[in-house]
């Protein structure tokens, strides 16, 4: 069996470790791991190769790939890959939506408790060297507890699952929308499906996007969608930024509309250096570091160890994509 694996990405990271192919080998003896750090080489590697890892692929690479029976991404998001002849293959796809999901789920609550003690406010006081317990008060809306505060999650799959269960623990009440609402879900006191999105808007303080960038899901966050918030509700995006109308955030934090947001993704990456968004006083930014942690490849190898161990004995994968709904 010939696994291959291609990740190039301008953010280290993110690109696999040099020790990830030796290590394969070391625990599945026999096994042919090809390791590339860019794409030069891929249309000569992937002609044989039963199994691929790697965040995108061009249709004709796939055309290409005679033997290939299962693309894993490191990633959660598998849009990029959702192209026709991937879609209509019989190729399986993975994503590691469980490896991201918890260390996602900590940095949305990081977030939402910078945003209810003006974490971001005191620090710009701090650079000033000014004792801002007035000023911090005065600014409305005023500090507060998220004990008894509504969480309202759109999205509850492993980002939206293990967001709940933490909120849930500090005393939040959470509410959700999912394509499925019957489904329910642990930590939730109500769930609502997509026609309900305005209620769980109006219903909630913080809301945290959680959801995949599908079709349907592009754009979601819009004027109207924020004219249903409560004016003292906060934004929360650690999911795709292309989920939000950034134009319409922006003009809903310049005038107070909503209170503010946090936001970890964007529609452009890195954001541009002229974007509105990052004068905002009410707009905390982090660079889509939400899944970043010193134990992420461990965390990677971890899932992709196990799966190659189910790929060679015919077991069921572990985060399989259904291609055709997008996660």
């Amino acid at each position: 069996m010939k696994l291959l694996i291609v990740l190039h990405h301008r953010f280290e990271l993110w690109n696999a470790p040099p020790w990830l192919a030796e290590r394969i080998k070391r625990d599945f003896p026999g096994m042919d791991v090809v390791q590339l750090s860019d794409y030069s080489a891929i249309e000569t590697q992937i002609c044989d190769a039963d199994a691929l890892i790697a965040w995108s692929l061009r249709p004709e690479q796939i055309r290409a790939a005679k033997k290939l029976r299962w693309i894993h991404s490191p990633a959660a998001a598998v849009h990029q890959l959702l192209f026709p002849e991937l879609i209509n293959s019989d190729i399986l796809l993975t994503n590691a939506r469980d490896v991201h999901g918890p260390v996602v789920a900590e940095h949305v609550i990081a977030l939402l408790l910078s945003l209810a003690k003006k974490i971001p406010q005191s620090v710009r006081l701090q650079t000033r060297h000014i004792w801002g317990q007035q000023q911090l008060w005065d600014d409305k809306p005023p500090t507060r507890e998220i004990a008894g505060a509504t969480l309202g999650l759109l999205g509850v799959g492993s980002i939206g699952r293990e967001t709940a269960k933490r909120a849930a623990a500090l005393g939040m009440r959470v509410i959700a929308v999912r394509e499925h609402p019957a489904k329910g879900g642990e930590d939730l006191a109500a769930v609502y499906g997509p026609a309900d999105l305005d209620r769980m808007l109006a219903e909630s303080d913080y809301i945290a996007l959680c959801a995949p960038l599908t079709p349907q899901t592009q754009g979601l966050i819009n004027a109207d969608r924020l004219r249903h918030m409560k004016r003292n509700a906060c934004l929360i995006n650690v999911s795709r930024g292309p989920l939000v109308d950034e134009a319409a955030l922006a003009d809903a934090l310049r005038n107070r509309t909503i209170a503010a947001a946090a936001l970890d993704v964007f529609s452009h990456e890195p954001l541009p250096a002229d974007s509105p968004v990052w004068d905002l006083e009410n707009c905390l930014i982090t660079p889509h570091t939400a899944a970043v942690t010193e134990r992420l490849w461990e965390r990677h190898y971890a899932q992709i160890s196990e799966n190659l161990r189910r790929f060679l004995t015919d077991q069921t994968l572990l985060g399989i994509v259904d291609k055709h709904k997008g996660y």
